[in-house]
């Protein structure tokens, strides 16, 4: 290429270093962003979107933040919202470029989290499609540091805005039973979603974004919240929040009815250990516990379930998700228009305790995962993964099949024809904790990096990735993945280290498997 983007916002960045950037109004304070020294890019970090979700407002909708006077300024990380299940949280798909990142202090974890930070090219005009980032951990942790909306920008070649927005978390986010649905609200992770997703609507085109251009994306349990929004609704939300989605390792646990037994049992398990066992009324006294009590039982009850597994997850409320997700996509009730998935060849691995390589036995892990399964069940699926290797790996294809891979099939039958599928299968590390945010890459080479990154963004400016702002990029032609055709993009690389970029057919092995795991999805609580 001749001169480069980001030489070029470089070079801007240093013309106007020295000017102030822009004030943005609200309506219920003012922000003040900053340049990013390194890109240029104008970014305003740790604006709230909600208030505080502390004291009576625990396990409440989001609420609009109160008005503040004078100008705020918006260059810092916002605090973290409290989280457990650490380990195995996922990292974003984003390239690696800690050279054009400034360095940021990690900031402290808070109850009052509700935060997005945006980021928007220095020299964007008119209205520009926007890109909202949902991080992964499970449900139970994540943040936005370390997902810059300013490295969505960079692989959009300057042409979009990007967001990306935190969530309640954990036992603040996800706690569920009948007292919850009676004294306060179910996933309320999910609704601090939804209303970061208004106030995108409301307030984006402060930013140079077009509201009506919004692709939603996430990674992990970042990409099963994308699903829930697909669904929402029974996948009618009016007025529509956003017009296309892409799923990075789309994670779909089990999702019980709110009020199901193993629900209240972790309710439960909550109360008990938060003091709040004798209270008249449990749910307040849980409002009125400190947070650091609260924050224990959340590590505590978090963290005792089956290895791998998450367990403050969305539930089926009866109202934002009506249903169970695999029914209503396999009704092809679905929000948005498009759709783009990547999954990874061996997803499970991370989630599948190494320890137990030469003792898991398959009949035994498939109960574990999935406690109503019945010998019918258990025979079943015993014998469709009989072939795939020793027990140990039919344990990691279980795992990853069920929960990432098969729900993403689920994803692109419902979006008949509207989807694209691919496919991240670069060795050793071929699971879902990828390593492409994180320095040394995987795979340190740029035109495989470039052509990655950029086939996300790609789609999201023209709901096609085959439309290329960069003529660097070689991905060939990228086929939409439907019934007929269930073609998807590889993205690997030679024994010489040469990257690959080519369709493939998908399994019919592996769609087999994926109507097992559909017609058990009742069973699975799926």
């Amino acid at each position: 290429m001749q001169r480069s983007f980001l030489s070029i916002l470089l070079g801007l960045a240093t013309a106007h270093a020295a000017q102030p950037t822009p004030v943005v109004d609200l309506g219920y304070a003012k922000y003040e962003g900053s340049v990013n020294s390194q890109t240029g890019n104008i970014e305003y970090l740790g604006m709230r979107y909600a208030a505080a979700p502390t004291g009576s407002l625990r396990w409440r909708e989001p609420q609009q933040p109160q008005k503040v006077s004078g100008i705020q300024q918006a260059n810092t990380h916002p605090d973290t919202c409290w989280q457990t299940g650490a380990g195995m949280a996922p990292v974003t798909p984003f390239p690696s470029r800690d050279g054009h990142h400034q360095k940021r202090d990690s900031p402290p974890p808070s109850e009052d989290c509700l935060f997005l930070n945006v980021a928007t090219p220095v020299n964007g005009n008119g209205s520009l499609p926007v890109v909202v980032w949902i991080h992964g951990g499970g449900y139970m942790a994540g943040r936005t540091l370390g997902s810059e909306p300013d490295d969505l920008i960079h692989n959009a070649g300057g042409g979009v805005v990007g967001v990306s927005i935190q969530y309640r978390l954990g036992v603040f986010g996800f706690l569920s039973s009948q007292k919850v649905h009676d004294g306060g609200v179910l996933n309320a992770g999910l609704l601090d979603q939804r209303f970061a997703l208004q106030w995108v609507q409301s307030h984006i085109s402060k930013f140079g974004g077009d509201p009506s251009k919004v692709t939603i994306w996430g990674e992990s349990a970042g990409a099963g919240s994308v699903l829930q929004h697909i669904v929402a609704d029974n996948g009618n939300t009016q007025p529509p929040l956003f017009h296309a989605a892409i799923t990075s390792s789309t994670f779909l646990p089990s999702q019980y009815a709110f009020n199901d037994p193993f629900q209240e049992q972790l309710f439960s398990e909550v109360v008990n250990g938060t003091g709040c066992s004798s209270a008249e009324d449990a749910l307040e006294c849980l409002r009125q516990v400190d947070v650091t009590t609260l924050q224990e039982a959340n590590g505590n009850v978090g963290n005792s379930s089956f290895f791998g597994t998450f367990i403050f997850v969305p539930v089926v409320d009866g109202q934002l998700i009506p249903r169970r997700p695999t029914q209503i996509l396999r009704d092809g009730r679905v929000n948005g228009k498009a759709f783009l998935a990547m999954t990874n060849t061996f997803e499970g691995a991370a989630f599948v305790d190494p320890g137990t390589a030469s003792s898991v036995q398959v009949p035994e892990y498939l109960v574990n995962l999935f406690p109503r399964f019945g010998k019918a069940q258990v025979q079943e699926g015993t014998a469709l993964y009989a072939k795939q290797g020793a027990p140990i790996d039919q344990a990691i294809g279980i795992m990853g099949e069920s929960i990432f891979i098969c729900p993403t099939y689920f994803l692109l039958r419902a979006f008949k024809g509207k989807g694209f599928k691919g496919e991240f299968a670069i060795p050793p590390a071929v699971m879902h904790k990828i390593v492409l945010s994180d320095a040394p890459p995987l795979f340190n080479n740029s035109t495989f990096i470039n052509n990655f990154a950029q086939s996300f963004l790609n789609f999201a400016m023209n709901l096609d990735p085959n439309v290329k702002w960069d003529p660097e990029n070689t991905v060939p032609h990228w086929a939409r993945w439907n019934e007929e055709g269930v073609s998807e993009m590889l993205f690997n690389k030679t024994d010489s280290g040469e990257p690959v970029f080519h369709s493939i057919q998908t399994s019919g092995d592996l769609l087999e498997r994926c109507d097992f795991w559909e017609s058990v999805s009742e069973i699975t609580a799926q």
